[in-house]
């Protein structure tokens, strides 16, 4: 019988893979729980509890539970691979080279879709609350978010009507591009948007402190380069055909996935959006800044004189943003051009 062909540059990638994937679910894990924690504790100050928690526990639960399965499905390949069928035909090279022939990785790669549709729709609800649902800004988002989930879908079917290499499947190529771009436009669009607002508070009102704005903005960029990293490793290693870095990082996008948001998720949760030193500054002559990211969808004040509305109805995760209507309304309406 001859021996079978060996790969070991691929084998110890996908085991490397395997381990770097645990660490990242432990991580995944950690956040789930601090969310959950902070979601389901009372806001301080006699606030009231926030109207959107139980969608964003919801949200979290789901993706937790699309998470674990996805880690379990891969451990459990892991031991086929090096202990169930050690001897099959071929050797671990052959079962890594085939992984698709087997249902537990077409169930492991339906999580990783399911994962991005669940942090597609909350990307969106975002972008929608901050451009007051435009249409000239929906239209585009929606129309990629909806050509990303019929490329899943054919992915899919892909892989479950014909043998071949994860890899080789040239629509993942195309996928992970998708939503690479879809990821860096729609941090570009929510950043933008947050440093127009600021610009228009700066000007409108004397010694108005932006570090709200700033707070969160890094907040957002923080969250999207995670795994917009992890997207460009994978998209470069894919088009060079270099399986071997594909396999180290492809277990983790799914953990990843769900790592970006509740970086969000849990310091919107807590209110560490915002610097602690907001209770207090005050602007000439008004009353404080809010100390807390709230999720409240009203509220109002004034400003010198000046009404002080609100932008939208209901705030991304609670991030508040105000327009100010006043004679110095005018200047700030060249920040929007």
């Amino acid at each position: 019988m001859p021996p079978p062909q060996t790969n070991l540059w691929l084998e110890r990638t996908r085991l490397g893979g395997m381990m770097l994937g645990g660490v990242f679910y432990g991580i995944f894990t950690l956040l789930t729980v601090q969310a959950a924690a902070a979601l389901m504790q009372r806001p301080r100050h006699g606030d009231k509890i926030a109207n959107n928690r139980l969608v964003l526990l919801c949200y979290i639960f789901i993706t937790f539970i699309l998470g674990t399965v996805n880690y379990a499905a891969n451990a459990r390949y892991t031991e086929i691979i090096w202990i169930d069928l050690r001897d099959a035909p071929g050797g671990p090279l052959a079962l890594i080279e085939n992984a698709l022939d087997y249902s537990i990785n077409v169930l492991a790669l339906s999580t990783y879709f399911a994962m991005g549709w669940c942090m597609q729709a909350l990307l969106l609800h975002r972008c929608s609350i901050i451009w007051y649902r435009a249409k000239s800004v929906m239209v585009p988002m929606i129309a990629l978010c909806s050509a990303m989930f019929a490329v899943s879908i054919l992915i899919l079917i892909q892989a479950n009507h014909r043998a071949v290499f994860f890899f080789k499947i040239n629509t993942m190529l195309l996928y992970f591009c998708m939503e690479l771009g879809f990821t860096l436009t729609y941090t570009i669009l929510v950043t933008s948007r947050l440093l127009v607002m600021r610009c228009r508070m700066k000007q409108a009102v004397a010694q108005y402190n932006s570090s709200t704005y700033d707070t969160v903005i890094l907040m957002l960029i923080e969250s999207a380069m995670l795994y917009s990293v992890f997207c460009v490793i994978v998209v470069v290693s894919i088009a060079s055909h270099s399986d071997g870095v594909s396999n180290i990082f492809s277990i983790s996008m799914t953990s990843i996935q769900g790592i970006a948001q509740l970086l969000v998720i849990v310091r919107v949760a807590r209110g560490r959006a915002l610097t602690h030193e907001w209770p207090t500054r005050r602007v000439t002559a008004a009353p404080a800044a809010p100390t807390s990211i709230v999720f409240s969808r009203t509220l109002s004040g004034i400003i010198d004189g000046t009404d002080l509305e609100r932008i939208t109805t209901p705030e991304q995760d609670g991030v508040p943003l105000y327009s100010v209507r006043s004679v110095k309304a005018t200047e700030a309406e060249a920040c929007m051009a």
